[in-house]
């Protein structure tokens, strides 16, 4: 791990509850994440001064497509910030995998049957179904 990552690391680590867990070095298809927070599917890239030369940039793009099809987002921090204000780019990473979880989570909860409430109803072949038969049936002759 270059030195911004393990600046980095140093403060997405640890056990705190409410705190995004995030991997390091986490393999991901053909292509290893600098950081992973799978809850909210974000990968955090540290960019050092090699991925501004040569072909660093395009390979870097269509990478970040690949990661970006597979339902990742992710977010690049040239190193030099890091190496600046570590807290802070953490602080502004931890913020968004937090978000991001909260609102994945949110949409889960939105489109999740809603909770069974006291027993299920009585089941009986005639019992069960006499009134629903009973009601059709008088629906359909009672003109």
């Amino acid at each position: 791990m270059s030195k911004p990552e393990v600046y980095l690391w140093e403060r997405f680590r640890g056990r705190e509850p409410g705190k995004p867990k995030f991997r390091r070095q986490h393999p991901f298809g053909p292509y290893i994440l600098d950081f992973f927070c799978a809850p909210a599917r974000l990968a955090i890239e540290i960019d050092g001064e090699g991925h501004y030369l040569g072909a660093e940039p395009q390979y870097d793009a269509r990478r970040d497509a690949w990661v970006r099809d597979q339902g990742v987002r992710v977010v690049r921090i040239p190193a030099r910030w890091v190496m600046e204000r570590p807290d802070e780019m953490a602080e502004r990473a931890l913020k968004l995998a937090s978000a991001m979880i909260a609102r994945r989570e949110g949409l889960v909860r939105a489109f999740a049957p809603p909770p069974l409430r006291g027993p299920p109803p009585p089941y009986d072949g005639e019992v069960f179904w006499k009134p629903l038969l009973l009601s059709y049936w008088q629906a359909r002759h009672s003109s």
